[in-house]
């Protein structure tokens, strides 16, 4: 098949995806509006898009966003058999209307809840077919529901300082629950590495690391080769489960986790996942002692990125 991927790809995870498909045997060509880069060309047009937002639920970087993969689809010039955008709520509802010129099937996926992203009901109706790893706006919207995937994360061997927790975020509004989380671990004696990605690098709590720059995925997949146990914490009005857990199966690592909901899946074991309240915090230091627990088999294929993209593709 001939494949066109939309994503906003900021840490490179879909870098995965794309190779995955690539080794089925399809043709795929990736545009990735992370690189697009908008920039106001004076104050009144910020002021202009601040009003814009607020009035008619439009953005000008959404509608940048749309242009120039609209440009990127005709400079291409051959129908798809297929374009996956991933993020589509980033992008100018008309827009992604546009791109059933280009394609036999426009599908999305999102891996955000309408709640944090309510964006994502706008352009919904816009495409032939939409997944969401979210279980709520599936029976609300009448989505598909798809998780995220289990991919294959290799190791560079740069890095072999080993820890029992890790975990890699932005700061945004989990960053005091975090902090609380490694003052935990701390005062506990629990080795640990967590990384907080903030732009303006102005947090001075010492229980935690920042960084102001992205750091390379090779880095960060070393990090997850090197730990015991990875930390996940999920956002406010979030079920789905993010990569963090996806990464603990394909690596046979225990998680930490406050997705309570992960206990609804058919991999939860307690062994290997421990839920923890957000109010009444509490990690228990046996949970490190027990050995990770393999999942049968079947489970892992299920959710490996292979079976992701056998139920995309087909």
């Amino acid at each position: 098949m001939k494949i066109t991927v939309i994503s906003y790809d900021n840490w490179g995870l879909n870098s995965h995806l794309i190779n995955a498909l690539i080794q089925k045997g399809h043709t795929v060509h990736h545009i990735n509006f992370f690189y697009f880069k908008y920039k106001y060309p004076n104050i009144q047009s910020k002021i202009y898009n601040f009003i814009l937002k607020t009035v008619s639920n439009k953005n000008i970087k959404n509608i940048y966003y749309g242009d120039e993969i609209l440009k990127k689809l005709k400079e291409n010039n051959e129908v798809q058999d297929l374009i996956l955008t991933i993020k589509g709520d980033f992008i100018d509802p008309k827009a992604i209307f546009e791109f059933k010129k280009y394609t036999k099937k426009s599908i999305a996926f999102f891996n955000d809840s309408i709640t944090r992203c309510p964006k994502i009901k706008h352009v919904i109706p816009n495409f032939d077919e939409v997944y969401s790893f979210e279980k709520d706006d599936c029976e609300k919207h009448s989505l598909k529901f798809l998780t995220n995937w289990i991919y294959p994360i290799p190791k560079s061997g740069t890095r072999n300082t080993e820890y029992q927790v890790f975990n890699i975020s932005s700061k945004d509004k989990r960053f005091s629950l975090i902090v609380k989380i490694a003052s935990i671990l701390k005062e506990k004696k629990i080795n640990y590495k967590i990384i907080i990605f903030d732009k303006k690098n102005k947090s001075h709590n010492s229980s935690v690391e920042y960084i102001s720059k992205q750091i390379p995925l090779s880095e960060v997949n070393d990090y997850l080769h090197n730990t015991q146990v990875l930390l996940d914490i999920n956002r406010v009005g979030q079920k789905g489960l993010t990569f963090r857990v996806f990464e603990s199966l394909g690596l046979e690592k225990k998680i930490i986790t406050t997705n309570a909901d992960i206990k609804n899946y058919d991999f939860y074991n307690p062994n290997n996942i421990l839920i923890i309240d957000e109010k009444k915090t509490n990690i228990p230091l046996d949970f490190f002692s027990n050995k990770y627990q393999k999942i049968p088999k079947d489970l892992f294929e299920k959710y490996s990125i292979e079976e992701w993209i056998n139920q995309i593709t087909n």
